[in-house]
């Protein structure tokens, strides 16, 4: 993923979200939930829009890469 210089808001994220909650395994959905019921700094932020951006149309392989980053990211 190329540098995004364009800071994302916790709406932003949220929204993200919701619009590819059928493309994501639900537990992760319900991990990422959890995640943003809490305050996260800007960069987290930005990181977690990226990794969701354009998840549906990724591949098997790219997805699974992106769900051990989401995982790694909301585990701390």
């Amino acid at each position: 993923m190329g540098k995004c210089m364009i800071d994302h808001s916790h709406q932003d994220v949220v929204e993200k979200l919701e619009s590819l909650k059928s493309f994501l395994p639900k537990d992760l959905i319900t991990k990422i939930n959890r995640f943003l019921d809490d305050s996260h700094g800007q960069e987290t932020l930005n990181t977690l829009f990226h990794l969701l951006k354009k998840y549906d149309l990724a591949s098997e392989e790219e997805r699974l890469d992106r769900n051990k980053k989401l995982h790694s990211l909301i585990s701390g």
